[in-house]
């Protein structure tokens, strides 16, 4: 595959401030074979009129309603005709070498690898983004990856990958059931599908946080569903691979921070999340938190210190 074709697969729903940025940090690129298919997921701001406005010879829109996420990607896919697949929030970018530098170094390797990079948040301009180095930046098997990263060892959003197509393929597609934390699933999958994870710490990509109203910041009941059904789908494909010691540990680590996070938001969830702990063998992890909430936490334990805390932004920052 001497000069790959690039699918740039991104969904869009309410966009339009950052679209063309998104957009612009493609073209900008100095790997010249892509094409960009834009999936309007039913906006009801000008999102499907600012990718209108961007169609051209290297970018095509598809419209469709509202249907999630998850679905958009995989409208987006059915059109795709590239050798490699790079997954694209319409709100994130691509720094230019990012995909000529994952591709020369994914051409060094046999066939079925994927490639990971160097990423960082910002919020509005990429040059607040600091790269801070994780444990999962490096070259590691798929499940050496899910270990270290579901241990503390970091992650990847998704626009850091490129994936070859036959390792997409062999993945299956995005599991339309799911909104918060689908990525937990499908790059679950993905690794597992794949030969092994090359890093290419030149291969910037950034990620855009603190956005009102994003996908990763829903706490709906769905919401919430979908994350405790990503993190059950997501185990099950690693324990399915190995089932040790180690990828017990490290499923029984992310459930428990799962725990943490949802609690006292949906009881019944937390109390299913307990159990899989459980059965995995258990977990110390402790939340995070500030010196009062650790103070409280020690004393009276972390679910009383959990709703101290809520109570206390309550009353800081009461609802209109």
């Amino acid at each position: 595959m001497s000069s790959p074709l690039v699918s740039v697969l991104t969904p869009c729903y309410n966009v339009a401030p950052w679209l063309e940025a998104a957009v612009a940090s493609v073209r900008a690129q100095t790997w010249r074979r892509f094409e960009i298919i834009l999936v309007d997921d039913g906006s009801t701001d000008d999102t499907l009129a600012v990718a209108n406005r961007l169609v051209g010879p290297d970018l095509k829109v598809l419209h469709q309603p509202n249907s999630g996420q998850c679905s958009a990607i995989n409208a987006a896919y059915r059109q795709a005709q590239g050798d490699l697949i790079e997954f694209l929030d319409a709100d994130d970018l691509l720094h230019p070498d990012k995909l000529r530098v994952q591709i020369d170094r994914l051409q060094q390797l046999p066939a079925g690898w994927v490639a990971s990079g160097a990423w960082a948040r910002f919020h509005r301009d990429p040059s607040e983004a600091r790269f801070e180095s994780e444990d999962v930046w490096r070259d590691l098997a798929p499940v050496d990856w899910l270990v270290s990263s579901w241990s503390g060892g970091g992650m990847m959003h998704g626009a850091a990958w490129l994936a070859p197509r036959a390792v997409v393929q062999a993945a299956g597609p995005w599991d339309e059931r799911l909104s918060l934390i689908n990525d937990f699933d499908y790059f679950s999958r993905l690794l597992l599908a794949s030969q092994g994870v090359a890093f290419c710490p030149e291969a910037r990509s950034y990620y855009r946080s603190g956005l009102p109203g994003s996908l990763s910041g829903a706490t709906s009941r769905r919401a919430w569903e979908s994350a405790f059904l990503s993190t059950e789908l997501g185990s099950k494909s690693l324990l399915t691979r190995e089932d040790s010691p180690r990828t017990r540990r490290a499923a029984a680590i992310n459930w428990q921070r799962l725990v943490h996070s949802a609690y006292p938001a949906v009881p019944d969830l937390v109390a299913r999340g307990e159990v899989q702990v459980r059965d995995l063998g258990g977990c110390e992890l402790e939340p995070g938190g500030g010196a009062t909430f650790q103070f409280l936490r020690r004393v009276f334990g972390w679910k009383f210190a959990r709703r101290a805390q809520m109570l206390g932004r309550r009353w800081l920052h009461p609802a209109p």
